[in-house]
């Protein structure tokens, strides 16, 4: 008697196929790989703002989205204000759990294993004298950030930390966050 065993396809929604693709297209053209992203932020009031995300450059060329999307941002009342939105800081913690979260999919679609849940929880500590001008020695921005992932799939343990090994590896944000950035501010 022959059994046979029929294998469920992986689907995490991810187009593994067209990322490698794209891979290649790159690999055959470096500058098509140069991409320049931006958002416009419209201040509202008090600490309360709204930035507008659509267009892009890539592909040599710029790009428009389906859909322009909008990032309110605001300060709590502690501060003063009215606490309309998530503040600046809050929204880099949900960036890099995003950043994260979709890269740790990508790999497990690569990888052939299925999610069936998964959960970033991201947390950064700061301490706001920095901000308030209070204290010169305090930095300004996060002293620690720390993400923590919960995720259901069909792996093992050492299979999970190495989709978010690899993952983290290749996030945009993470680096953005662990290494220097080149910032220049100016005014018109």
């Amino acid at each position: 008697m022959q059994t046979s065993t029929m294998t469920k396809p992986i689907s995490n929604g991810v187009n593994t196929e067209a990322l490698i693709g794209a891979r290649g297209a790159f690999e055959q053209m470096p500058e098509a790989a140069a991409f320049t992203f931006g958002s416009t932020c419209d201040w509202k009031e008090g600490t309360y703002s709204t930035n507008t995300i659509n267009g892009y450059f890539g592909l040599g060329q710029d790009q428009e989205r389906k859909e322009t999307f909008r990032i309110d941002s605001d300060h709590p009342e502690v501060f003063a204000a009215a606490d309309r939105a998530p503040t600046p800081p809050e929204i880099v913690l949900a960036a890099l759990a995003s950043c994260l979260t979709g890269g740790v999919a990508a790999v497990a679609q690569h990888r052939g294993i299925q999610l069936h849940r998964m959960r970033a929880m991201v947390e950064g500590d700061i301490d706001v004298r920095g901000i308030l001008g209070m204290d010169p020695e305090v930095r300004n921005g996060f002293s620690a950030i720390r993400v923590r992932f919960e995720i259901d799939a069909d792996a093992t343990a050492e299979e999970i930390r190495a989709l978010v090994a690899q993952s983290q590896k290749r996030s945009a944000v993470f680096d953005i966050l662990t290494n220097p950035t080149a910032v220049n501010v100016t005014v018109a």
